[in-house]
C-alpha cells in the first residue's frame, strides 16, 4: 500500500488523472453480457449437425438431378432463419433490460459523489460503498465503518469478515454491513472476477426436465442417423435399385429421423418467453429459469420487499424500565447517527428524527446473522436490534409486550445499553426501550398470493422479523397457514429442517445461514423451490433455490444472483412469469410429440427396409406436406396458446403416450401396404402415395389428441390443416410425386384405410401403447 498512489479520501482523483488512466487501458469492463452476440447467434443456429447433416443430403439431391426433391431444404432454411429472428428479437429485449438493471456505483472524484456504471471505473478510483454492494474490482479499503464482507465466492467459507483500513478486498466481494471507501487496485482483466467470469453464480443449476430431454433424443439420433443412412443406402442398392433411388430413399428416411423442428421449437419458446417477461419489466438471466419456475410448487418470500413494500416507517419508541420517552427517543436519533448504516430500518429512523451531532468511537453495524447493530459514543455503548439476539433471556413481561406489537403488525426492535460490542452478543444489556416500525402491504398482495394458492403453488414466508409480526403481515396478505409460526432463534444449533418444513408455513427470526437449510429440506422433501429476496441476507438462499427472483430495488449482489430481476420491483409481475414459463413448457410439451412421432417411424422404418426386399416408401418431397401441415405450421400456432395449468414433471411419458401408439401405427401401416403392393404387384407410385396418405391421417389423429382441449381457433386450425393435405393430393399430386386420388380403383386401396386409421390409432393407443408405456420406468 505504500508503494502506491493514494488519492485524497476527501477528493479522490483528477479529471486529468482519470482520463490518463483510460488512455493507458487502465479501466474497467463490463460484465458478460447475458445474451450471446449477433455473430454467435447466427454462428450457432448455422452450424448444428443437423443443418450440416441436412447440406450434405441436399447435396445428394442435387446430384440426383431431383431438383423438386429439395424443398426439404427450403422448409430447414426458413426455420433456421426463424430461430435467428426470434433470439435476435429476444437479445435486444434482455439486452436493454439488463442496462436498466445494471449495477450504479458511487465514485468519489474531484471532490464530488458521481454515480458510474463498473465499466467506467479505473485504477485508482475511489469507490463509496455500503452494505448489499458487490465489489467489481480488486481494492483496499481507504477509510471503514465497521465494514464486513462476505468473501465466499473466494474462500469457501460463508462466515462474514471485518476489514479493516488497508485491508485488501477482492473483486465480487459482497459487503454485508458496514459502509467505507475502497480504493481500486486492479481492474478489468485483472481483477480477480474478471478471471473467474460471473464469480457470484457458484452454484450450477441442474439442468431443466425439457433441455435434459431433447439433448437425450438428439444425442441418440447423432449417432444411429448416420449408420442406419448408410446401411439403408447399400441395402437399396443391393437389392438391384437405381442409385438414384437409393439417395432419394435414404435422403427421406434421414430426413424424417432428423427433428430439426423441435429443437428450434424450444429454444423459440424459450426466447419468446423471455421477449414477453421483458414488456412486463421482468429481466431475464438464463432462459432455462423459466421453465424452473413454471416446475415449481413452493414460493419461498421474504416479508419485506416482497408481501410488503420495503417503505418502513418508523412510528413511536416505548420505554421500558421508567425511562423518559424523550431522552430514549433522543438517544435512538444518536445512536443510528452514530452507526450511520444505510439500511430501510435506519433510513426511516433517520428521516423521522433527525441527525445529531454525536463523537463516535466504535460502530458494531448491522449484520443479519447477528440481528443488531451499535455503537459506542458519548461516553455510552447502545445497541439496537432483536430482543432475543440481544437478550440472553428475555423477561416474560417485556416479551409479552413484544408479542402483544407484533400481532398488531409492528416490527419491534428492543434498544439497549451495554458494556461491550462483543459478538454475537453484547455484554450486560440492558433494555431501555421498544423502538416500532411498520411497514405497508404492496397494493395488490391479497391479489397476487391468492392467485399462486389457486395454482397449487404453496407459499412459505422466511423473514428475519419476529415471527409473530411475519405471520400477521402474512395473514393480512392473505396468505393461508399463517398460524403455523416458528421462531428459529430457539430451534437449537442442529434443528430437525424436515420437520421444520412440514409443521411450518412462517418461520421467523431466520438466519441466512438457516434460510439456505430450509430451502434444501423444502427440496429433500422433492418440492420445486423458488425464492425471491431483495438483501444480502437471502443470498444464501437464492443460490440454493431451484429458481430465485430479486426486486430491482434491492442489493446489486442479490441482483447478480438472481435468475429473474423485477425491475419495477412489483412481485405482481410473478404471476405474469409464471404463467409464461408454464405457457412455453406446457406448449412445448403438447407438440414436441408431433416432432417425435416423424423421427420414430423413420428410425424404424429406415431399420425395417434394410432387411425388406422393397424400396424406401417414401421421397423427400413426400414427407413435405406431412411436416409442414401435420407438425410445422400446427405447432407453431400451438405454442402461443393460453395454457397455464401446473406443470406435471411427466414431460417424456406424455409426449410418448402419443408419439408411440402413433408411430406404430404408421410403421405397421407402411408395412402392411408395402405387403399388399408386392402381392398385388402395385406400382412403386401407388405404394408410396398410400404411405404418404395414411402417414398423414395418423399424424393428424395425432395433432387432434396433441391440441385438446379443443376450442373454435384449434378445431379451425386442424380442420384447415386436414384441408390443405387433401388439396395436395387432389391438386398438387404431380409436384409431390403421388398419384391421383380421382382415380376409382385406387380410392377402394385408400377410402378403406383412411377409415380404419381412426379406429385403429385409438385402440393401439389405449391397448398396446399404454401396456408397453407402462413397463417403461420414467425419470
Amino acid at each position: 500500500m505504500s508503494n502506491r498512489y493514494l488519492p485524497p479520501v476527501e477528493t479522490g482523483l483528477t479529471a486529468k488523472q482519470v482520463k490518463q488512466r483510460q488512455a493507458a487501458g487502465r479501466q474497467n469492463t463490463s460484465l458478460p453480457p447475458l445474451t450471446r452476440s449477433i455473430k454467435q447467434i447466427f454462428r450457432d443456429n448455422l452450424m448444428t449437425l443437423f443443418n450440416l447433416i441436412n447440406v450434405g443430403l441436399a447435396g445428394l439431391v442435387v446430384w440426383t438431378g431431383s431438383y423438386k426433391n429439395l424443398l426439404f431444404f427450403f422448409v430447414v432454411i426458413i426455420n433456421t432463419a426463424i430461430g435467428i429472428f426470434q433470439e435476435i428479437r429476444s437479445k435486444r429485449q434482455v439486452d436493454r433490460l439488463s442496462i436498466l438493471s445494471e449495477a450504479q456505483l458511487q465514485l468519489i472524484r474531484d471532490g464530488q459523489t458521481l454515480t458510474v456504471n463498473q465499466a467506467a471505473i479505473v485504477e485508482d478510483d475511489l469507490l463509496a460503498i455500503s452494505r448489499g454492494d458487490q465489489l467489481p474490482v480488486d481494492g483496499i479499503v481507504r477509510t471503514t465503518t465497521g465494514l464486513e464482507v462476505d468473501e465466499s465466492q473466494i474462500t469457501g467459507e460463508a462466515e462474514p469478515v471485518l476489514k479493516a483500513t488497508g485491508d485488501p478486498l477482492t473483486s465480487g466481494s459482497i459487503i454485508l454491513g458496514g459502509h467505507g471507501v475502497v480504493q481500486a487496485t486492479k481492474v478489468g482483466d485483472g481483477s480477480f472476477i474478471k478471471r473467474m467470469s460471473k464469480a457470484a453464480k457458484q452454484k450450477h443449476r441442474t439442468p431443466s426436465e425439457l433441455l435434459t430431454v431433447i439433448n437425450r433424443i438428439i444425442k441418440v439420433l447423432t449417432i444411429v442417423i448416420i449408420p442406419l443412412g448408410a446401411g439403408l443406402f447399400i441395402a437399396t442398392l443391393m437389392r438391384g435399385a437405381s442409385q438414384n433411388r437409393a439417395i432419394l430413399g435414404t435422403v427421406a428416411a434421414m430426413v424424417g429421423m432428423i427433428p430439426e423442428g423441435l429443437v428450434l421449437l424450444t429454444s423459440v419458446a424459450l426466447a419468446a418467453g423471455a421477449f414477453t417477461l421483458g414488456r412486463h419489466r421482468v429481466l431475464v438471466r438464463e432462459l432455462p429459469a423459466i421453465e424452473a419456475l413454471a416446475r415449481v410448487d413452493t414460493l419461498c418470500l421474504d416479508k419485506t420487499g416482497t408481501i410488503t413494500s420495503g417503505q418502513l416507517t418508523f412510528e413511536r419508541v416505548e420505554p421500558v424500565s421508567g425511562q423518559s420517552e424523550a431522552v430514549v427517543t433522543q438517544r435512538l436519533a444518536e445512536l443510528i447517527t452514530a452507526i450511520d448504516d444505510d439500511n430501510e430500518t435506519a433510513r426511516a429512523i433517520r428521516t423521522a428524527l433527525g441527525q445529531p451531532t454525536v463523537d463516535v468511537q466504535t460502530v458494531q453495524p448491522f449484520s443479519s446473522a447477528r440481528k443488531w447493530s451499535g455503537a459506542q459514543f458519548n461516553g455510552q455503548s447502545l445497541v439496537l436490534g432483536a430482543p432475543e439476539f440481544i437478550l440472553e433471556t428475555v423477561p416474560k413481561d417485556l416479551a409479552h409486550r413484544v408479542d402483544q406489537l407484533a400481532q398488531r403488525g409492528y416490527r419491534v426492535l428492543l434498544m439497549a445499553t451495554v458494556t461491550a460490542l462483543t459478538t454475537p452478543r453484547p455484554q450486560a444489556p440492558q433494555a431501555l426501550g421498544l423502538v416500532l416500525i411498520t411497514d405497508e402491504l404492496r397494493p395488490n398482495a391479497q391479489t397476487t398470493f391468492g392467485y399462486f394458492e389457486n395454482q397449487d403453488v404453496a407459499l412459505k414466508v422466511i423473514s428475519g422479523d419476529n415471527p409473530v409480526t411475519v405471520a400477521s403481515v402474512a395473514k393480512r396478505a392473505g396468505i393461508s397457514g399463517t398460524d403455523q409460526l416458528v421462531d428459529m432463534s430457539r430451534v437449537g444449533a442442529q434443528p430437525d429442517y424436515a420437520a421444520l418444513v412440514t409443521d411450518y408455513n412462517v418461520f421467523g427470526r431466520v438466519t441466512p445461514a438457516q434460510k439456505e437449510r430450509l430451502i434444501k429440506a423444502y427440496q429433500a422433501a422433492d418440492h420445486t423451490v423458488a425464492m425471491t429476496g431483495d438483501g444480502v441476507n437471502d443470498l444464501l438462499a437464492l443460490k440454493q433455490a431451484d429458481c430465485s427472483i430479486a426486486m430491482a430495488s434491492g442489493s446489486e449482489a442479490t441482483k447478480s444472483l438472481a435468475d429473474f430481476v423485477l425491475l419495477d420491483s412489483n412481485f405482481d409481475a410473478m404471476v405474469q412469469v409464471l404463467n409464461e414459463g408454464r405457457r412455453v413448457i406446457n406448449n412445448v410439451e403438447r407438440v414436441a410429440a408431433l416432432y417425435l412421432i416423424k423421427t420414430m417411424y423413420s428410425a424404424a422404418l429406415t431399420l425395417i427396409f434394410i432387411f425388406m426386399h422393397s424400396a424406401y416408401p417414401f421421397e423427400p418431397i413426400q414427407l413435405t406436406p406431412i411436416s409442414s401441415l401435420m407438425v410445422g405450421i400446427p405447432t407453431f400456432f400451438l405454442a402461443l396458446q393460453p395454457d397455464y395449468a401446473r406443470i406435471t414433471g411427466r414431460f417424456m411419458r406424455q409426449v410418448m403416450e402419443i408419439a408411440v401408439p402413433a408411430a406404430l401405427c404408421i410403421v405397421g401401416y407402411i408395412v402392411g401396404i408395402m405387403l399388399l403392393g408386392h402381392q398385388l404387384h402395385l406400382p412403386y407410385a401407388v405404394t408410396s402415395t398410400l404411405c404418404v396418405l395414411l402417414t398423414g391421417v395418423i399424424s393428424l389423429n395425432a395433432l387432434i389428441i396433441a391440441a385438446r382441449p379443443l376450442n373454435r381457433f384449434k378445431i379451425a386450425l386442424v380442420a384447415l390443416m386436414a384441408l390443405l393435405f387433401a388439396a395436395v393430393f387432389f391438386f398438387g399430386g404431380r409436384v409431390f410425386s403421388l398419384v391421383s386420388p380421382w382415380n376409382w380403383k385406387f380410392a377402394l386401396l385408400y377410402l378403406p384405410l383412411i377409415i380404419s386409421a381412426n379406429p385403429v390409432f385409438i385402440l393401439v393407443q389405449n391397448g398396446l401403447g399404454k401396456r408397453v408405456l407402462s413397463r417403461i420406468r420414467w425419470r
